[in-house]
């Protein structure tokens, strides 16, 4: 890499971004808002991303009573929170209204358990970038072990009308 793209790649991540910045460009709050914090985000490239996971989350009440586990599911819905927050960051749509759907989920894997007191940090890279639709490859990790990973596609819509 030269030294002036090095450095415009340093001018141009950001974070960390605070829960207040991710709630500026997420529409979830709880108990579906699955990022607390934003670590590192470069624009149009990728996003490294917090979910605190603890005892307190409701879905372990009933996600194993005596053996609590993240559900697979939320790990790839708070890579596709993490991923949004990329998008809206990426394409200036903060404040727009614009939402980002999911529309496509592929390649799913679940390799670790995610269990209370983790810190899941989200990896979240584009793969593809257009105007209205944008592909991502995510990964979940705990103490630098992959525990979970997908690709998948998302789409910038206007918001439902009220």
């Amino acid at each position: 890499m030269s030294e002036d793209s090095s450095a415009a790649l340093t001018e141009s991540k950001r974070g960390p971004l605070d829960v207040k910045r991710v709630m500026a460009a997420l529409p979830h709050r709880y108990p579906m808002l699955l990022v607390d914090r934003v670590e590192e985000i470069i624009p149009d490239r990728s996003i490294a991303a917090i979910k605190a996971v603890t005892i307190n989350e409701d879905f372990f009440n009933g996600h194993f009573p005596g053996r609590p586990i993240m559900p697979g599911v939320l790990i790839v819905e708070a890579l596709a929170q993490a991923a949004g927050i990329l998008a809206v960051e990426s394409l200036g749509l903060a404040g727009s209204g614009k939402l980002v759907y999911f529309m496509a989920i592929d390649g799913a894997k679940f390799r670790v358990p995610v269990e209370p007191g983790c810190l899941l940090r989200l990896e979240v890279e584009f793969v593809q970038k257009r105007s209205t639709v944008c592909k991502f490859a995510g990964k979940a990790l705990v103490d630098g072990k992959v525990a979970a990973e997908a690709n998948f596609t998302a789409m910038i819509a206007d918001p439902p009308a009220a």
